[in-house]
């Protein structure tokens, strides 16, 4: 029935089916226009992440603004009057773009040493560097000497200054993504209604539309800025750096990676069919059907609403590298079949290379899809729908394979091709053919030495999460990001919350306190006695630890202020000195540099530090481990007294719930693998000896991973179960062959043969196409996507060597096939 239908459909209806397929193609190519990328920072993480909740919690309680950070290098000294004009020229066109709020830069730092009035007045009445009266040079060595500012807003050896601009917030986008965060709490602890599914559903098109407008808004403003820095580039070495920038600038990456990946995989492809067949018909043909998959694909991607992230934008590449392997094989088959059986009609001979071929590339593509499906597990959606995509793609490459490409072949080829190159011409494979059947120790010594190598390999991985070596070192994110961390301070961004008890009491005996109930004070009288000496020495002495760790940059907490205000009183201050000193400070004063460190109403304080991420042997996890001991251990605090929140505990948590979802999924993928593989050939022998080739490329290149002591990151821990997937389609397509051979020729050694000068230079012409059309991924300026490119490419080489040597040195060795079957063993 289905056969029938089949073969009226390529073979006898071919021209509706292309017409069928050239209408697809059209409406794919209307819906490509909702074809849409996503960069921003809340698509690499973990949803449902209660850290994610909490860091929300503390933002709200502390006050955060989304913000850019710009390096200036300027040529002559801070202290000369050329320097700071034409930082406040720079800093006037800044505060001049529309979506600016606000800008902070050295020369808005409060000089208090700088005159002789008492500290409220000071206070009061400061004067900053671009005061004309001013002594330049006694106020930028407190600027320089500054517990809060050195490290900040001025480098240690007073060469780079940090210039902070506050965006405006975006008060819709804001409130779209608290709805969000409300419907994911509520699914997560009670679930939704059928009309609260519906709802969310239209509310995540809104969102997704909306946030789609504020990216192109974001480019604007980055791009304006850019504009201006570049008019001031002459006086001074300027680096831009921040979120909105970096979620732009990767944008670009990811628009310039698919592009590029793309065409080079297409342009690589074009001159290995050229090699291959040596015709443009036979280049043409798998071409048309590669490029049609892809264009189908965008277009369903534009339809469901699915982006494009850094993760997935070489699914392209893909699509393409996995259609043209099909293309290859359906093509080879049907030229062998015209070589080898001449009588048969061009018709006959595209339906029986069809049907040849139906169920070894149906099985391939399941494995693979197997091995895309075990992203799903991740729990971090670019990578869910990284596998979704590729699995869709998967179908959509099958689908398009065995209706275009039989129906092209239907259509255009000649009932003689007698042009076509021999297919079964191949030095390489007559070569590892022999070598195969003769060299047995040499063979399993070698797989022995690469299962040793691997677990030594295997032993060494670690996961880390180096986000500033993520990209190259000549790209403006990595010159911002290293340039912040080597003189302002640090990057990424972590903060230690300490809690104190709801009742207070004051130890010191000066202090003034008595133990008393904040349920009974107002917020305005609470503050009056909430600045407890104690208070005061805990928050310094955690402050203190931070800043004494190698990883850590710069610290600020409350404890910064407080000690510039007791060096400029010459004394340690008590209890109430503090609080008439809160008291006292100007609220303009105060919303900058109290209330992003102290929260009176919820007896909290929050230490906010930054890490130097461009540290080589930065090990992040075990950092929040040893922060997180050592509070308790050294410092002597309660575990409930303290939490830590940031950006480096959710990325952390993303890479570690990556990595045990992969180990955990890299056992299904080969159970999986194994499974399909019995229901296909109905054998565990045959099973066992499918799988092992692939499983050992996989666990080669971990080991070799690990070897180089590259840690293993969002791209590089999906190798393993990715190359398992795509690499068992050569063992598929051998052994099949091989039962098929076999039935015919009843011999080991002839089938060995055979199938090395049939389906072998196949199997070696696709994995070669596949190696380098992953090589392609090199040019991308995303460092791990240039690691995924390499090593699943060398693992795609070791897969395919291991295929035509090992695979079939253990099918000489256990004879599974006996009586022209396969044995039942």
């Amino acid at each position: 029935m289905f056969a029938n239908i089949y073969k009226k459909a390529v073979i006898d209806f071919s021209k509706l089916t292309l017409l069928f397929l050239v209408i697809v193609i059209g409406l794919s190519l209307y819906h490509s226009k909702n074809f849409n990328l996503d960069a921003s920072s809340d698509a690499l993480l973990l949803e449902g992440d209660p850290d994610l909740k909490y860091l929300r919690e503390v933002n709200q309680t502390y006050g955060s603004k989304d913000f850019l950070v710009l390096t200036y290098t300027p040529v002559s000294s801070f202290i000369e009057k050329e320097t700071i004009l034409n930082l406040q020229l720079l800093k006037s066109k800044i505060e001049k773009l529309t979506w600016v709020d606000s800008v902070i830069t050295l020369i808005d730092v409060p000089l208090l040493k700088s005159t002789d009035e008492n500290l409220m007045e000071r206070l009061i009445n400061y004067k900053t560097l671009a005061y004309p009266e001013i002594d330049r040079k006694r106020g930028f060595d407190e600027i320089i000497n500054s517990p809060i500012y050195k490290n900040y807003v001025i480098s240690e050896d007073g060469k780079t200054s940090g210039i902070v601009v506050y965006l405006k917030k975006d008060e819709r986008l804001a409130e779209y993504i608290k709805i969000k965060d409300k419907y994911l709490n509520q699914s997560t602890e009670i679930g939704l209604s059928k009309e609260e599914k519906v709802n969310y559903k239209k509310f995540l098109k809104e969102y997704e539309n909306y946030k789609n407008l504020y990216n192109i808004r974001n480019h604007q403003n980055i791009t304006e800025i850019r504009d201006v820095i570049s008019k001031y580039g002459e006086n001074a070495k300027i680096h831009l750096g921040g979120i909105p920038m970096i979620a732009d600038d990767m944008m670009s990456y990811i628009k310039s990676d698919i592009v590029v990946f793309g065409i080079g995989v297409f342009i690589f492809i074009i001159f290995t069919l050229w090699l291959i067949f040596r015709d443009l018909k036979w280049v043409i043909m798998p071409l048309l059907g590669c490029a049609t998959s892809v264009i189908i694909m965008i277009g369903l991607l534009g339809l469901i609403g699915w982006k494009v992230t850094v993760i997935s934008s070489n699914f392209i590449a893909l699509m393409l590298i996995l259609n043209m392997a099909m293309n290859i094989h359906v093509t080879v088959r049907f030229l062998q079949l015209k070589k080898e059986f001449p009588q048969l009609s061009k018709d006959e001979a595209v339906i029986q290379a069809s049907k040849k071929m139906m169920l070894p590339i149906l099985y391939t593509v399941l494995t693979t899809i197997c091995a895309f499906l075990s992203l799903v597990f991740s729990g971090i959606k670019p990578i869910i729908d990284f596998g979704w995509m590729m699995t869709l793609g998967l179908i959509v490459s099958l689908i398009v394979t065995f209706l275009l490409l039989p129906s092209l072949l239907s259509l255009f080829s000649s009932e003689n091709e007698v042009n076509i190159k021999d297919t079964e011409k191949s030095l390489v494979t007559s070569a590892l053919a022999s070598f195969t059947k003769g060299s047995r120790i040499l063979i399993f010594g070698a797989t022995f030495l690469i299962i040793l190598f691997s677990i030594i390999g295997i032993s060494k991985l670690e996961v880390e999460n180096s986000f500033i070596n993520y990209f190259d070192k000549e790209t403006e994110i990595y010159k911002g990001m290293k340039k912040i961390d080597e003189d302002l301070g640090g990057t990424t961004p972590l903060n230690i919350i300490l809690k104190f008890p709801v009742k207070q009491k004051a130890i010191d005996e000066d202090d003034e306190f008595s133990e008393w109930d904040e349920e009974d004070q107002g917020d305005e009288d609470k503050a009056k006695y909430w600045f407890t000496r104690d208070k005061m020495d805990k928050i310094i002495k955690v402050h203190d630890y931070l800043d004494s760790l190698p990883e850590v940059g710069k610290v600020l907490s409350f404890g910064s202020i407080l000690r510039v205000a007791e060096d400029l009183n010459n004394k340690k201050l008590q209890s109430l000195e503090i609080a008439v000193l809160y008291s006292k400070i100007p609220l303009s004063i105060k919303k900058e540099i109290v209330s992003p460190y102290i929260s009176v109403n919820k007896d909290e304080a929050r230490i906010s530090i930054r890490i130097k991420d461009s540290l080589e042997n930065l090990r992040r996890n075990d950092l929040i481990k040893k922060i997180n001991s050592e509070l308790n251990t050294k410092l002597g605090l309660n575990k409930d007294e303290y939490k830590l929140s940031g950006v480096l505990i959710l990325f952390n948590n993303l890479l570690q719930s990556l990595f045990k979802s992969q180990i955990l999924t890299l056992g299904i993928v080969m159970l999986g693998i194994f499974a399909m593989f019995f229901i296909l050939f109905k054998n565990i022998t045959i099973s066992f000896i499918g799988v092992v080739p692939n499983f050992l490329a996989a666990f080669l290149i971990l080991g070799i991973i690990g070897m180089l002591g590259i840690p293993l990151d969002m791209m590089t821990i999906t190798i393993a179960a990715i190359t398992i997937g795509i690499a068992v389609d050569n063992s598929i397509h051998y052994i099949y062959r091989f039962k098929e051979e076999f039935e015919k020729i009843n011999d080991y050694n002839k089938t060995l043969d055979r199938c090395h000068k049939t389906v072998g230079v196949a199997i070696l012409n696709t994995s070669i196409t596949i190696v380098f059309g992953f090589s392609i991924l090199i040019l991308s300026n995303f460092i791990p996507t240039i690691y995924f490119g390499i090593f699943t490419g060398i693992a795609m080489l070791l897969a395919m060597i291991s295929v035509l040597t090992l695979l079939p040195k253990l099918i000489l060795i256990f004879k599974p096939f006996t009586n022209n079957k396969i044995s039942t063993i």
